[in-house]
């Protein structure tokens, strides 16, 4: 039974994604013409697709899979201003629960994506014309030897945030990077139990392009523990319970008035800042063993 509601739901999925398609096609290649006075109304416009297009799959999550979530939400969101929202990542499995929790409580989302992603059919040229930021999973070796590579990363960043600061925006950032394994954890010698290590350079990077438009940070916290995280078990209505709790975090007012890629001192300060906001988070997971 769990394949067949597993193959409904790709089929739902799917439907809906193409029926989306056709105007985001259209609106994409207007995109494509040098005429800055059309920009932000194709964002607008391409905004309201994405919405329907979340809030479509909510429909089917909620009355076809009916899953076991339990949320915990503060009182303060609010989709007429900007926020940093920040998680633990687990699968693709994060991105619909977030996107269920948090519709209509906060503005269009917009996620740093893998750039390898960019290719990934329909979904990859929406989120190229919606304008998320492509990042690059490079080592430090690899910046070393051409440091260009995060430069690339930061235009990409700073790209977004020069067209969110039109609109209110919702930026959301796993930090982790990469979705936790066991083999992950072991090669990065984690300091947390249940997360890998943070990255703070993209958030620090967003406070500081976006630092007096952002009303806060969404601190969230995703527990598969009860379940299971897998993108497939999810389609299939197996996922079990999931936990998520979102806090929010006001941001203190140094952040504001550092350079995170040029003062060694900030930067070691904002890792530090980030670090025992995953350490909370960890003993957080943790409670809910016992």
């Amino acid at each position: 039974m769990s394949l067949i509601k597993g193959a409904v739901s790709l089929v739902l999925l799917t439907l809906n994604t193409l029926l989306w398609c056709p105007p985001l096609i259209v609106l994409a290649l207007i995109k494509l013409l040098p005429v800055a006075w059309l920009k932000p109304h194709l964002l607008s416009a391409l905004e309201w697709l994405a919405n329907g297009w979340i809030a479509t799959n909510n429909l089917w999550i909620r009355y076809w899979l009916k899953p076991d979530f339990r949320i915990e939400l503060t009182d303060s969101l609010s989709s007429e201003q900007w926020w940093l929202v920040i998680a633990n990542h687990r699968s693709w499995t994060d991105i619909f629960v977030l996107q269920y929790a948090l519709t209509r409580r906060l503005p269009t989302p917009r996620f740093f994506i893998k750039r390898e992603l960019l290719w990934l059919p329909v979904m990859g040229l929406a989120w190229w014309a919606l304008e998320f930021p492509f990042v690059g999973r490079y080592s430090r070796e690899q910046i070393r030897r051409n440091p260009g590579l995060a430069q690339r990363d930061r235009q990409a960043t700073r790209r977004m945030c020069a067209n969110a600061r039109q609109r209110p925006m919702a930026i959301y950032n796993f930090l982790e990077g990469t979705r936790f394994t066991r083999d992950k954890h072991r090669h990065q010698q984690s300091p947390y139990q249940h997360l890998l290590r943070p990255r703070a350079g993209g958030c620090a990077q967003v406070i500081d392009l976006l630092g007096d438009r952002l009303a806060g940070i969404i601190d969230v916290t995703l527990d598969y523990r009860n379940g299971c995280s897998g993108f497939g078990a999810f389609l299939c209505g197996r996922s079990g319970t999931i936990h998520l709790s979102a806090r929010h975090l006001d941001i203190p007012s140094w952040m504001r008035e550092g350079d995170y890629f040029n003062d060694t001192a900030y930067r070691e300060r904002f890792q530090a800042w980030v670090n025992a906001v995953w350490q909370e988070k960890d003993q957080q997971l943790s409670s809910r063993e016992s």
